[in-house]
């Protein structure tokens, strides 16, 4: 299983204060960075974003909603209910019969409403009534709860209470009213009972006029025709799908799915198939294996090792909505997945899932478009591993608990992806839009609105594994930036202690060498600087007729060198009083050409030094001290008693469905990486993060009876460069047996090593190499 998602050294911390020396908490955190900026509904910029099937109203919005209920914020501090408000504030309902009350503008036939509740002791959530009026009149009661939300510290993230910090307040609800309502209808959301929950929040409602459900098309399958029951939680119909693609593909015929609810306890997978529905308000695709965690409801392509990629697959007009309460990056929960080519998913809702859809390639051609993405514990979307002229289009996300959109090109390039005429709201960690590594790069024509963590609006970065000239997967070519909104982007990052810029670029790996054209874009209200460089160096970025009005620090914040051109770029309301905030000399070099008013290129400043000195690069372990005087933390070292391996990152050859080398460092023996099938050799590899003294590996495999006894042919081999490997213990047949545990130990003499590897040659019980646990010893 590759992991999904990058994480940032849990745990969390919320200090706000800006590293020592450098910047102050800016008055943006809790006013907004300048009463003097004016900012439009996201849906309201001419010509950009997405095209969506709702009318929006904002619960504290006096033009459009009454309340007797308290206004919140606006606030942006990290960890506050506000914060992950849309537009950072929201409305409070702590009594029976305090509402939120909505006048249409529009006729709609239903509404979905985002909402939070407070967690219940035990973390499985807290479900409340809620009423439902229209016009005065009680329709039915929508069901609020706190299932989906409320994440707390440590890694997996869950919502098990009793870790530091909680976030991920907010979820979202829908139904249908059965009937159309006119504009000028009043539609109320009202407390009902204090018996469950003495506090709702409401953030927002979203009113459509849904369409009559899409009939079945005309020499179609039926997934009813192969046994599919709906409306059924306990009845598993993942077999019923299976065999109605496979029959779809083999006849040439779409499958179709009938209105209703169907449960999925596993992966369909699809290839050469119409997978289609009556709309997603009618067709639901959900469920979640009992007590297997890692299986869901999903709808996967081939992986390249499993003969993909998947050519010529749409998916269309149905819903995901999951069961996930949990992020576990190993674990393959994903609405969509795989490998796709040449293939189209169109008008898809998914919701409650880790990921909705975490692509990995290689694979070319691939479009999502005109759907919705909510709630999702990981990343909207992530094209990673050799994913290439795919493109999000005409997409709204919302809630995220990581990149919103995003393209990781971990060992395998990226090439000529777009995210483009997408709108994305409160991403909660991380950034809207972000490409790390890639060549040829669009992110054009997008609104994004409302990042709360760790992350800004757009980013682009030689950041995280697999992302360096040496494998080609670094930011090369040219990005097109172009035609962008991003308003209240950026927020203060809990491990480094100061602000993201809105928009940023980072060559922590190595240089990025690429032109950057950043063109015709607004930057509005920023959390803290519009316009970030940190770690390592950029070579160019161009800013042509770019907007920057409203910061809560300065317009720039240099803490890394690189070579920017400004032409027409206007700057206004800078929250700091001053342009640039640069500790860097003249590594950060400035042309300036025309049309360029607000500020000045000698207007800088240099409060403090980068990095601060006990700051440790992501990765590292630890945060840097917000004291004046801080002192410096040193890097950690490994436990030379423990094992090293535990948690920690890991490569592999190839995997087969969702078994992938993650699960060799979790610590759960009953969880396992199985290699592609039928080609040998195969190798897992763990990073320990540092050069370590190491002499013991020990092997494991499922204890479970029905693993027979097995001989995998193997060596060890160690690297301190992850390139160039030597071998600690010669190759040899070891000999996993139930009866002793299904456990290897091999010694070998001690060596300093960064990466230790293990390399299969045969199987004997399996045609492929399988490991549940590779531990690692210093003696």
């Amino acid at each position: 299983m590759r992991k999904t998602g990058r994480i940032r050294g849990w745990p969390m911390a919320t200090a706000l204060a800006l590293a020592a020396g450098a910047l102050a908490v800016p008055a943006a955190m809790t006013t907004g960075a300048s009463a003097a900026v004016a900012v439009d509904s996201i849906f309201d910029i001419p010509g950009r974003g997405a095209t969506v099937p709702f009318t929006e109203f904002e619960a504290e919005d006096p033009a459009h909603a009454t309340t007797n209920g308290q206004v919140i914020g606006p606030d942006r501090i990290y960890g506050r209910l506000p914060s992950e408000a849309s537009g950072r504030r929201a409305v409070k309902l702590d009594a029976v019969g305090e509402y939120v009350e909505f006048t249409l503008t529009k006729p709609a036939n239903a509404v979905t409403v985002r909402y939070s509740v407070p967690d219940n002791a035990s973390g499985t959530g807290l479900t409340t009534p809620v009423s439902l009026r229209i016009n005065g009149s009680h329709l039915k009661d929508m069901s609020f709860t706190s299932k989906y939300g409320w994440y707390y510290g440590g890694y997996p993230f869950n919502n098990t209470p009793g870790g530091s910090n909680p976030h991920h307040f907010y979820d979202e609800a829908r139904t249908m009213f059965g009937s159309t309502v006119p504009a000028g209808t009043k539609v109320r959301i009202q407390v009902s009972t204090t018996a469950v929950t003495n506090s709702i929040t409401v953030d927002l409602a979203d009113f459509e006029l849904v369409g009559a459900p899409i009939a079945r098309p005309a020499g179609s399958l039926s997934v009813d025709d192969f046994g599919a029951v709906k409306n059924n939680t306990g009845v598993d119909n993942t077999a019923a799908f299976q065999a109605a693609v496979n029959a779809g593909k083999a006849q040439g015929k779409e499958v179709y799915i009938p209105e209703g609810t169907y449960n999925l306890y596993d992966h369909v997978i699809v290839d050469g198939v119409t997978l289609r529905g009556a709309g997603p308000w009618y067709s639901v695709l959900g469920g979640r294996h009992p007590t297997q965690r890692n299986k869901a409801v999903g709808v996967y392509g081939k992986y390249v090792g499993e003969g993909g990629p998947s050519v010529n697959v749409n998916l269309r007009d149905f819903a995901i909505i999951g069961e996930i309460t949990e992020r576990v990056d190993n674990d393959q929960v994903n609405a969509i997945g795989g490998a796709m080519s040449n293939s189209v998913v169109d008008n898809v809702w998914m919701q409650h899932t880790k990921v909705g859809a975490w692509m990995d390639g290689p694979m070319n051609n691939f479009t999502i478009k005109n759907s919705r993405i909510l709630d999702q514990t990981a990343d909207g979307v992530n094209f990673h591993i050799g994913v290439t002229n795919s493109t999000v289009t005409n997409t709204f996300v919302r809630n995220t608990g990581d990149d919103a959109l995003a393209m990781w090109a971990e060992r395998v390039q990226n090439v000529g992806n777009k995210f483009t005429f997408n709108t994305i709201g409160v991403t909660l960690l991380a950034n809207h839009l972000v490409t790390y590594g890639g060549r040829d790069i669009q992110i054009t024509d997008n609104v994004v609105a409302d990042s709360v963590t760790n992350g800004g609006g757009i980013h682009i970065a030689n950041r995280y594994p697999g992302v360096n000239s040496g494998q080609g997967t670094a930011v090369a070519g040219t990005h097109t930036v172009a035609r962008n909104t991003l308003i209240r982007a950026g927020n203060s990052d809990f491990n480094w202690n100061f602000g993201v810029g809105a928009i940023w670029f980072s060559g922590l790996n190595e240089q990025v060498n690429a032109t950057i054209n950043v063109t015709d874009t607004d930057i509005l209200d920023s959390s803290y600087a519009a316009i970030h460089f940190i770690e390592g160096s950029t070579r160019t970025v161009n800013f042509n007729n770019v907007n920057i009005d409203g910061t809560g620090t300065y317009m720039i914040q240099a803490q890394a060198g690189a070579n920017v051109s400004f032409t027409n770029v206007r700057a206004a309301h800078l929250g700091a009083g001053r342009a640039i905030h640069n500790c860097t000399g003249t590594a950060f070099a400035i042309t300036t050409g025309a049309g360029n008013t607000g500020w000045s290129p000698s207007d800088q400043v240099c409060t403090g030094t980068w990095p601060p000195p006990n700051y440790i690069y992501p990765g590292g372990g630890g945060n840097p001290s917000p004291n004046p005087t801080p002192t410096p933390t040193p890097t950690p070292t490994p436990n030379p008693t423990g094992n090293l391996a535990r948690g920690k990152n890991t490569t592999a050859s190839g995997q087969t469905q969702n078994y992938g080398s993650g699960n060799v460092v979790d610590g759960n023996a009953n969880t396992y990486w199985e290699s592609t099938n039928n080609a040998f050799p195969q190798w897992a590899t763990v990073d320990l993060g540092a050069a370590t003294t190491v002499s013991k590996v020990t092997l494991k495999l499922p204890p479970a009876a029905a693993w027979a006894t097995r001989t995998q042919t193997l060596s060890i081999q160690g690297s301190t460069n992850g390139s160039t490997f030597t071998t600690l213990a010669a190759s040899a047949p070891r000999v996993f047996n139930p009866a002793t545990g299904n456990t290897v130990t091999i010694t070998f003499p001690a060596s300093s090593q960064r990466y230790l590897r293990v390399n299969v040659t045969a199987n004997t019980g399996w045609p492929a190499a399988q490991l549940s646990e590779f531990e690692v010893y210093a003696s």
